[in-house]
């Protein structure tokens, strides 16, 4: 793209999450010279997620604040604004305060927590995703209260994490029957129940909530739980309710489809982060990939789109982690079509990692306590390179040295 004609490019990106932020950033970083605008809902300067959930909550941050000088960059942020609806034709977004035009408009809304039914507007209880929340919960945990999470997710278990560090009772309550039903078959999820024991907190499985009242979870069993506040960590959804209308493609499950460039279907507008799907050749499927990793990667594909440079395929290895219960948990790949299992390690110790092979490669992997498994066994996995299965077992093989 022309000088002229990107100082002429209004880019306007709604969402300052860390997707929305990165883009903003990177097109600077990459030579884009016209006018940047980032709408955000919140009315916080914008901030980073992830140290919500234990540093902020524990007193041990005050925020989490991005360390990026806007001004500097001429990124002109509209913060405490909420945006409701895209008119596509017009080239203009709907927010509180007026249309805002645009040229390109970049969807970085991310993702929102799924309530518990039957739970708006009863005290105590809370969701966790926003500093707000994040500023709700604190003194909850300084007034060491019972709690009970809804959840043995990422964020439950996060949650509960911080929740035992600041001396509160807890109890998480999970639907399935292990932690991470959703995300990790039961053979490898199974083992991290002790977690929970060995943290003090209660786990109870097969249990579902019938309702909550103020200061108790009453199960559908008939148990009930003293709960002076309730966590809700049951998942979340792509934010983007505010496209109803617009013309968007939207799965069923309501994220924009993407293609491999970040492009949406309409003209002039990219999505990126939590809120969007993309087609990957290397697992030969849509992958949805809600995890900080995504919002810092795809906003360079989507910059050097609007730029003009040569067309970057998005297709990533995904990645993320989890610090929960005095372990550093990572995952690299995706598992799904894996077709052999190898352990390299005992899951009841403090260090172990899972692989996932498929026709001999390296498709996936889980690393508890095992950074370097992870780091060797990320680029393995964007390799392609087929392992020695017998070797990978032997957690005193470098990942590295069991290639074929």
């Amino acid at each position: 793209m022309s000088e002229q004609k990107q100082a002429q490019q209004r880019v306007v990106i709604v969402g300052a999450g860390m997707a929305g932020v990165q883009t903003a950033v990177a097109l600077r970083e990459q030579g884009f010279t016209g006018p940047v605008t980032l709408v955000g809902a919140e009315p916080h300067q914008p901030y980073d997620r992830p140290p919500l959930s234990k540093a902020v909550l524990l007193g041990k941050a005050e925020d989490s604040a991005f360390d990026v000088d806007f001004e500097a960059l001429s990124i002109e942020l509209r913060l405490g604004v909420e945006v409701t609806g895209l008119r596509a034709d017009a080239h203009e977004v709907d927010t509180e305060a007026g249309p805002v035009p645009y040229d390109v408009l970049v969807v970085a809304t991310g993702a929102e927590p799924v309530t518990l039914p039957g739970t708006e507007g009863v005290p105590g209880v809370h969701l966790l995703r926003t500093l707000d929340d994040a500023a709700r919960l604190k003194p909850v945990l300084e007034q060491r209260h019972d709690i009970v999470v809804v959840g043995a997710g990422w964020i439950g278990a996060e949650f509960a994490t911080a929740a035992r560090e600041a001396g509160c009772a807890v109890t998480v309550v999970e639907a399935a029957d292990r932690p991470l039903a959703g995300a990790l078959p039961a053979e490898v999820a199974a083992p991290m129940s002790l977690w929970y024991e060995e943290s003090g907190a209660a786990l109870l499985t097969h249990a579902r909530v019938a309702h909550v009242e103020p200061g108790r979870v009453v199960l559908a069993d008939g148990r009930g739980l003293p709960a002076d506040a309730v966590v809700v960590g049951i998942g979340a959804r792509p934010a983007t309710g505010w496209l109803a209308g617009s013309g968007i493609a939207l799965d069923a499950g309501g994220s924009v489809t993407a293609d491999d460039r970040l492009r949406t279907s309409l003209p002039d507008v990219y999505a990126v982060g939590d809120c969007a799907s993309f087609p990957s050749a290397r697992y030969g499927e849509r992958l949805l990939v809600h995890h900080w990793d995504n919002a810092l990667q795809g906003p360079r594909t989507v910059a050097a789109d609007i730029i003009g440079e040569i067309p970057q395929v998005y297709d990533p290895v995904p990645y993320f982690w989890s610090e929960q219960f005095g372990r550093f948990v990572q995952y690299a790949g995706h598992h799904t079509g894996a077709s052999e299992l190898v352990r390299r390690g005992d899951p009841a110790g403090p260090s172990w990692s899972v692989l996932w092979l498929d026709e001999g490669a390296l498709v996936a992997l889980l690393a508890v306590g095992r950074p370097r498994d992870l780091a060797q066994g990320r680029k393995l996995i964007e390799a392609g390179t087929p392992l020695d299965a017998g070797r990978a077992a032997d957690p005193t093989v470098p990942l590295k040295a069991a290639v074929l």
